[in-house]
This record gives C-alpha cells, sequence and structure tokens, in this order.
C-alpha cells in the first residue's frame, strides 16, 4: 500500500462493505423520507409560531432564535464561553456559557424539559424548570420545539446531581438553564440518527437475544451522510487520534534532525511502475498523479537535505475492493542517508513507532475509550525493543505451521495474517519488522543484498497481522538504476531527470512510507479503512 512497494492484492478479495450505488428501493425510500421531513419542517414551524404569538411573555429575552444579523459578526463581547468537556463538580454553582448540539430532549409535562447538548463527542444534561421571573412555560415549550442536533447557546448555573447521569458523558453535572438560544436549527427529521450511528455491534446482538431489534447504520450509509457520522464520540475519537499521528510522526522526526519536505503530485511518468496510476493530460503532455514522493524524496537526498520526511496524499488506480486499500490515503514518507547499513532506517521506525504508540496510549486514553465503547478492541502489544525477522526466518515459521510459501515471492493476506499470530503467539508482540525480503518482488530502486542478489536490503512492519509500512535501502548508481528500470518495465525517459541526480555523486541512503489511515485503523483494530479516512476515495466512491 505504501511508497516502496506497489499494492498487489487480489481484485476479488472480499470488501467487508459494500458500493456506495444507490437501489431503487433506496432512492424510493429516500423520497418518502424527504417528504416526511417536509412535513416535519412545516410542523415544527408552526409549533415555533405557536409559541412567538401567545400572550406575551416577559420572559422572552431568556429564549428564541437567534437573528441572522445577529450572526453576521455583529459585535465582540467578550463572553467567556466553557466546552462541554470541560464542565466538571469543581465548578458548582458557577455559571457558565456553552454552546452544543441538541442531542436529546425530554419534557416532562409542561414545566421541566431535560436537554443534552453535545459538543466535539462531550455530553451534558440541561435542565429547564419553569421558575418565577427566570424561566416561563413558554420558554419550556419553545425548548421541547427545538430539533435533534440544531446548535443552541445554553446558559446557566452547574449543579451537582443527587445520582450520576448515565445519558451523559458528564455524569457529576447539570446546568440548570436560565437562558436559552437556538443558533441554528437542524431539519426535524434526519436521514440516520447519531444515537445509531453510534451503537455498537454489542448492542445490537444483545437486543436481539431479547427480541428487540435496533436500527443497524451500515458503511455505505455512514459515508453517504459523512457529516452526520463524524458527529459519533468514536469517529470524534479516531479522527483526533490520526490528527496525534501525523503530529507525532512530525515532531519526533523533527527531533531527530529530518527537514520536512513537500513533492509535487503531477508527475511525468510512473513513480512506482506498473499500471496503476490515474493518467491525466498536463497541457497537452501525458502525466499522472504521483503513486508516491518516491523518486523525489530521494532528489531530495542527493541535494544535501541528509534526512527528509513528507506528510501528503498518495494516489493509486488499482481495483482493490478490500478492507484496506483506498485509491487516496496520506502517506507518511521518510528518507534519509545511510552511513553503513540498511539497518539504521529500521532503527528510526523502531524508535518511532515505540515514541507514537506510547504517546496515543498516555495521551488518547479518553479518545481510545470512545472508539472502544463502539469498537471493543485490546490495546497493542508491542515490545521496547522491535522484534526483526528476516523474510526467510518468516516463512520457516509459516512452514513449520504447516503453511507453504514461495520462498522468492510476496506473502499474500492470508500468509500475513497467520505470521503476525505466529509472532504474537511467540515473542508476545503484535508489531514486528520482517526483513531481507526476495528481490522479485520489491519496486525497481531496491539495492540487492551484497551476498544474495536474489533478496534485498529491503523490509515490511507489520501490526496484528497486516503490513503497514514498506521500506528499503536505494540503489543510487545510477547505471544501474536504468537497468533495474529496463527489467521492470518502466521507460526510463520518463524518469531521467530521477536518474540522473544520481550522475552528480549520489550518498547511499534508504526510506519507508507508510499510510496514515491504516496505522489509525490497526492500532484501533479496526474492520475497514474506510473508519479511518475522513471522506474515503475508493474504486467506487467519488462523494462526499
Amino acid at each position: 500500500m505504501e511508497s516502496e512497494k506497489p499494492q498487489n492484492p487480489s481484485p476479488m478479495e472480499p470488501q467487508e462493505e459494500g458500493s456506495n450505488k444507490i437501489s431503487k428501493k433506496e432512492a424510493a425510500k429516500l423520497e418518502r423520507q424527504r417528504r416526511r421531513q417536509e412535513a416535519a419542517a412545516a410542523a415544527a414551524a408552526t409549533a415555533v409560531s405557536t409559541v412567538s404569538i401567545e400572550e406575551s411573555d416577559p420572559l422572552s429575552g431568556n429564549y428564541g432564535d437567534v437573528e441572522l444579523n445577529d450572526l453576521q459578526s455583529k459585535a465582540v463581547t467578550g463572553r467567556k464561553w466553557t466546552e462541554v468537556g470541560s464542565v466538571t463538580p469543581e465548578m458548582k454553582d458557577q455559571v457558565v456559557l456553552i454552546r452544543g448540539r441538541v442531542q436529546t430532549i425530554r419534557p416532562v409535562g409542561k414545566k421541566i424539559a431535560f436537554v443534552v447538548v453535545r459538543e466535539r463527542g462531550f455530553t451534558v444534561q440541561c435542565v429547564l424548570t419553569v421558575k418565577p421571573e427566570l424561566v416561563s412555560s413558554q420558554m419550556v415549550k419553545y425548548a421541547t420545539s427545538l430539533s435533534k442536533e440544531s446548535i443552541v447557546d445554553v446558559e446557566g448555573v452547574v449543579t451537582i446531581p443527587e445520582k450520576p447521569i448515565t445519558g451523559a458523558t458528564q455524569q457529576q453535572v447539570e446546568v440548570q438553564i436560565s437562558k436559552l438560544y437556538g443558533v441554528n436549527r437542524a431539519v426535524p427529521t434526519l436521514p440516520i440518527n447519531i444515537e445509531d450511528a453510534a451503537r455498537s455491534e454489542v448492542e445490537i446482538e444483545q437486543a436481539l437475544e431479547k427480541g428487540e431489534q435496533l436500527v443497524r447504520v451500515n458503511q455505505d450509509t455512514r459515508l453517504n451522510f459523512r457529516i452526520l457520522d463524524m458527529r459519533t464520540p468514536a469517529n470524534q475519537g479516531i479522527f483526533r487520534i490520526q490528527c496525534q499521528v501525523e503530529n507525532i510522526f512530525r515532531q519526533f522526526l523533527l527531533s531527530e534532525g529530518f527537514v520536512g519536505i513537500h513533492t509535487p503530485k503531477l508527475i511525468g511518468g510512473s513513480s512506482e511502475g506498473g499500471s496503476a496510476v490515474f493518467r491525466l493530460d498536463y497541457k497537452g503532455q501525458p502525466a499522472c498523479l504521483a503513486q508516491s514522493p518516491q523518486l523525489h524524496k530521494q532528489m531530495a537526498i542527493c541535494g544535501d537535505f541528509g534526512r527528509v520526511f513528507e506528510v501528503g496524499p498518495v494516489f493509486r488506480a488499482e481495483d482493490s475492493f478490500t478492507h484496506r486499500h483506498l485509491c487516496e490515503f496520506t502517506g507518511l514518507d521518510v528518507e534519509m542517508e545511510i552511513k553503513e547499513h540498511y539497518s539504521e532506517v529500521m532503527d528510526v521506525v523502531d524508535r518511532l513507532f515505540v515514541a507514537m504508540f506510547d504517546s496515543l496510549n498516555e495521551k488518547c486514553k479518553k479518545e481510545l475509550e470512545a472508539i472502544g465503547r463502539q469498537y471493543p478492541f485490546e490495546p497493542l502489544k508491542y515490545l521496547r525493543k522491535t522484534l526483526r525477522l528476516t523474510f526467510a526466518e518468516g516463512i520457516q515459521m509459516l512452514k513449520e505451521a504447516g503453511v507453504e510459501v514461495d520462498p522468492l515471492g510476496d506473502l499474500n493476506t492470508e500468509s500475513e495474517r497467520k505470521l503476525g499470530q505466529l509472532v504474537a503467539d511467540k515473542y508476545g508482540t503484535e508489531f514486528y519488522i520482517l526483513h531481507k525480503y526476495p528481490q522479485a518482488v520489491r519496486p525497481f530502486y531496491t539495492m540487492p543484498c551484497h551476498d544474495n542478489p536474489s533478496y534485498s536490503n529491503s523490509f515490511d512492519v507489520f501490526i496484528r497481522g497486516e503490513e503497514i509500512i514498506s521500506g528499503a535501502q536505494r540503489v543510487h548508481v545510477p547505471e544501474f538504476l536504468e537497468k533495474r528500470a529496463g527489467e521492470c518495465g518502466i521507460d526510463v525517459k520518463t524518469i531521467s531527470t530521477y536518474i540522473d541526480s544520481f550522475r552528480y555523486g549520489a550518498p547511499p541512503h534508504g526510506g519507508f512510507g507508510v499510510g496514515l489511515e491504516r496505522v489509525v485503523m490497526l492500532f484501533c483494530a479496526l474492520n475497514n479503512i474506510r473508519k479511518t479516512s475522513l471522506f474515503p476515495r475508493d474504486p467506487q466512491r467519488l462523494a462526499p
């Protein structure tokens, strides 16, 4: 998947979720849903109108929809806002001003309403109780007219409930509402409900055992309405962890003397070889989208940057209908000079990812817990010093377990998973490096072994039995590079500037590439890479 090794999965490998094509049945369902929304919107408008035309309310200034004019950056008031996740028992009796989404509204008669407000995955229960000179019955009625997912401003006093609030993340507090304003109303009927989208398979199965049926939101529906799907606590956690992975990657490499670079994504020739490229016309010239920054990050090494990294988009045109492949993903790429041995590159991988896993476990506990509630998983097992096995040693372990693998071929998905299981059982780790791969299965720019040209100075890294990183020492001798490119069916003319960069003196060097989405998917043991891509692009999805 990553920059050093093109994807070669079987196109027939099953994908866990279907395509995003809408059937006639679903189209009819969406049309019925649209009509219900229109009817509900009309009813809501009538309800709001009824609230407004009732007898004059002397407390009307404490609630209502905010006028558009007041939302057009009209003034800076200096008001202090409190995030929902920051409302704690220590704030008892303090007045707070929060903004969030209406998650649920539960009226109790005409004088009390409970409103759960959500902000970035955190929820707090707010209570509206009729009180003279503070809260009117019209205000309670207004609150119950708000639709789920509407944006509201709530001002109130923090109190401590007698019993923990089970329906909110901030279980030890409540907010007694004194002011409530609708900032933006959501449509009355949503395509998917957030509580349905946030439900775990465990909950659904337990309900079935009791004879109850809960709504299951499938992968394609989630992606079709991704804006709503993003709002679940699990997805809030997933993409905050993804942000941290990128940040840790960047900060660690900067601390080790690496320089961040940006390489072009429009190139004149294939960067990896093969036909799996997105081709396009570039002002009358044939071009394609870069399959990786491979060639240009090597050129940066020849330009004396010594150690470089890049975070950027990568494009692969394979028709890979699998749980772990995308046509566009975010690549985390590294390239560095080698002084003596390609193990220097593996040393960086070792230190980088152990530091990354440590940091995620320490600093992202809330996010990991939120993910685990919907998608239960066991924490990743890894060693302080990452295990390294040669490809031959891995093949021998598989052979002893009764799995026959071509010693000069590549590992297929089933073999990778089996080896991961064997390694976990024997060494107690789910994160390891397999190196010295057969030369025949590596890209043209991979340096062969000094003692056996059938093998190469290359490696892959695995998490939970799936390949996540590919890396190697590169060929930096131009004549040998031309020979290797020709053997791999690459037109040397299309990469002439790349090869020429080695004619002016090139240091021995190597590097690796990893997909950001795959790191998060496997660290959190998720079953589909589309869960870790904000707006995934696969062979059948180009929207939203």
